[in-house]
This record gives structure tokens, C-alpha cells and sequence, in this order.
């Protein structure tokens, strides 16, 4: 994917204890999201959940590739292992999915109109 809002350095995200997520500001007044799961995955793109803009995260993949499924608790976000199945809390792209696994489209019914003369 070549086309990115911009390219931010991890460092000038701020994380979000309550969500587990980096975040930027975006132009739409919303805010670019990604986890750190995700950037353990080697996931580089940060998205906005209000706008179709996306952003590239500039990071050292290493600081993340030892990440455990344990929380240490020290309040460095950048030691802070997420465990987000052990503790319940998904990530807005779990919400997501889960909101699509429970998506039901039906069909429109047709209905017949009689005319009486």
C-alpha cells in the first residue's frame, strides 16, 4: 500500500491504557489506531475508524518481537505485554469482527398487489 496520510514515529503516538492502543490525531477529528499486537505481527499501518485515512507507524518491529501474553504492570507502554484474550478486552478491530459475524442481511420480500376492478 503506497498511499498514507503521512509517516509517524511511534514515539509521538500516545498510548491508550483503557483501549490498548497507540493513537495519532486525525484530520477528520477522530484518531489513527493500531495495537501493539499488531505491530508485534509486523503491522505498519495505523487506521482511522471514522475515515477512510490510514497512516504508516515508524517503529522498531524488535521492541515488540519478545512481547508476551502476560501484563508486567510497570506502566512503560512500550514493555507492556497485551493478553487480550486472558483479559477480555478486544481491540476496535475485534470489535469489528465480531460485529460482522453477526451481521444479517435478508433478502426484500416482494409482495403482490392485487388490483380489483
Amino acid at each position: 500500500m503506497g498511499a498514507y496520510y503521512d509517516e509517524i514515529e511511534i514515539e509521538d503516538m500516545t498510548w491508550d491504557e483503557e483501549k490498548r492502543v497507540y493513537h495519532y490525531p486525525c484530520p477528520c477529528g477522530d484518531r489513527f489506531e493500531i495495537s501493539r499486537q499488531q505491530l508485534k505481527e509486523y503491522e505498519d499501518i495505523a487506521t482511522c475508524p471514522s475515515c477512510s485515512l490510514v497512516i504508516r507507524v515508524v517503529y522498531d518491529p524488535l521492541d515488540y518481537q519478545d512481547d508476551e501474553d502476560e501484563d508486567d504492570d510497570d506502566g512503560d507502554p512500550l514493555n507492556d505485554e497485551e493478553d487480550e484474550e486472558e483479559e477480555g478486552s478486544s481491540s476496535s478491530e475485534d470489535h469489528f469482527e465480531d460485529a460482522l459475524n453477526h451481521l444479517h442481511i435478508s433478502e426484500p420480500t416482494l409482495s403482490t398487489i392485487t388490483a380489483t376492478a
